[in-house]
């Protein structure tokens, strides 16, 4: 029997007497991740927000990590928080609103719908369509017939705003939904061979692939039989034309790299970064507790609220203490702090844009390890030095300008065999894809900084060692997916 938790922020939200299952308050569930050891519950989040980095969004993040089971998930609290991301699916949830009125369904300008059940009878399918693309546990459609395909939005419904007949039905629905079975998402079948190549011709000092780089990845693609493209932020409509998409833009969650990477996977595409890879890699929240979870060394780490007592932090971890926003890349919206005030100023400033901060121990060392990781192998082995001067690899300064350190590259069987170890593990805590570890060597031993989805890839630099091989490595990935889903090989 499926183990159901219910996750709310309020008592008054979803009350203990109006479910049989366990009701949990979300603060509880993030400060105690011991609570459901040994077993794997199904998580049902009713925050009262699911906005990007809320006690909500967190809560299902954290859910994630901890191999529970979760509705709604955080890809799809990030797909519905723009109309842009759920475009996809609405052609399909445009085609089952006409079936229904066809088959005389009432004119109405919105449906509620409660764990795939419609409010109002003559939906049923709109409804079970709309719940297999996103999986929430109170939605509503709002219909506009000016609105292409006559959906004007989607949206996710917290329970504070379910009143009288509608709480009843939503707790009916809730409780017939908890008795079943979850189906899984569709997908669609890739058209043609050949390989997407997303870049941002905006994109220059952050780019994780210089275009030499990817000119030299065509040159060895094409004698391996694979069609390279480049195509820009603008080409989402074309994406289904090609075989597998590899994303050479720094990616962001709430960015069009998740569009692409999302309509990828909606058409059955191999690609690199997925999605779940850039959830999971973007927010040092989740990398934590999935890291100690498994017993991985990282630098001795606090989660912080609004609630969290600095002082003691600030003494338990030392000075200075590096804080850090859990969705920060290439050194940004980082700060060392050296004094109590220091730290107080930093989270302030943070929690203006996150309910939680990471505060994390300074481990100071001259370099950096960075071992590629590929479909739960290493790839490559760089150690990445400290720009002249600062204590982070990038120095950012006041202008938008950064400076780097120099590098050194190695063969992998030259690097560290622990350094290679616990970048491999932990990568593979991540996905199948194409990752990169940061590290550090201490005195301590080693310490797992980061997990990187789209990690940089230059040939002079990560290939300076495997040089044309790096590629064929990277090209044979996407072939061998592409020659499983045509079933030529198993």
């Amino acid at each position: 029997m499926t183990d159901w938790v219910i996750l709310v922020e309020n008592a008054n939200d979803i009350s203990q007497a109006e479910t049989p299952h366990k009701v949990l308050r979300v603060a509880d569930y993030i400060t105690r991740p011991a609570l459901f050891a040994g077993r794997r519950p199904y998580i049902l989040n009713l925050c009262r927000s699911y906005g990007y980095q809320s006690e909500g969004y967190y809560a299902s993040l954290l859910a994630e990590a901890r191999g529970h089971r979760v509705s709604p998930s955080v890809q799809t609290m990030v797909e519905l928080s723009a109309k842009g991301l759920y475009s996809h699916a609405l052609p399909d949830l445009g085609e089952r609103l006409r079936d229904a009125r066809a088959k005389g369904a009432p004119e109405t300008g919105s449906l509620f719908v409660a764990f795939s059940k419609p409010e109002t009878p003559g939906y049923e399918r709109l409804a079970r369509e709309v719940s297999d693309w996103f999986r929430v546990p109170a939605l509503e459609v709002e219909f506009d017939p000016a609105a292409p395909h006559g959906i004007a939005r989607v949206r996710m419904v917290p329970p504070q705003k379910l009143k009288g007949e509608r709480r009843d039905f939503f707790l009916r629905a809730m409780e017939t939904y908890t008795s079943g079975r979850i189906s899984e998402p569709k997908t669609k079948a890739p058209a043609k061979w050949a390989l997407a190549v997303l870049v941002d011709p905006n994109e220059t000092h952050t780019a994780p692939s210089k275009p030499a780089s990817i000119k030299r990845l065509a040159d060895v693609a094409a004698k391996m039989g694979v069609e390279v493209e480049i195509i820009d932020p603008s080409d989402l409509t074309s994406l289904a034309e090609f075989d597998a998409l590899f994303i050479r833009a720094t990616t962001q969650i709430n960015n069009y790299t998740y569009k692409f990477a999302r309509r990828a996977e909606q058409e059955g595409m191999p690609v690199i970064d997925d999605t779940h890879s850039m959830i999971r890699c973007t927010n040092k929240v989740y990398l934590k507790e999935i890291l100690e979870k498994v017993g991985l060394p990282i630098p001795q780490t606090e989660i912080l609220d609004e609630k969290s007592d600095l002082e003691a932090v600030f003494n338990k971890l030392g000075s200075p203490v590096v804080l850090k926003t859990p969705d920060g890349s290439f050194g940004s919206n980082m700060v060392k702090a050296r004094t109590l005030e220091e730290l107080k100023d930093g989270v302030k400033a943070m929690f203006e844009t996150t309910a939680l901060v990471i505060a994390q121990e300074y481990v100071p060392t001259k370099f950096d390890w960075r071992i590629g990781v590929l479909n739960g192998e290493p790839l490559y082995a760089c150690q990445y030095k400290m720009a002249r001067g600062h204590w982070q690899i990038v120095k950012h300064g006041p202008d938008g300008k950064t400076t780097e350190g120099g590098f050194k590259t190695v063969a992998v069987e030259d690097a560290p065999p622990d350094i290679v170890d616990a970048a491999v593990r932990s990568a593979r805590l991540i996905g199948d894809g194409l990752y990169g570890v940061d590290l550090k060597e201490t005195d301590r031993g080693v310490m797992i900084i980061e997990i990187n989805d789209n990690p940089s890839i230059d040939h002079d630099v990560e290939g300076a060692v495997l040089k044309d091989e790096l590629w064929r490595r990277l090209i044979s990935w996407f072939s061998t997916r592409l020659e499983q889903r045509m079933g030529r090989i198993p």
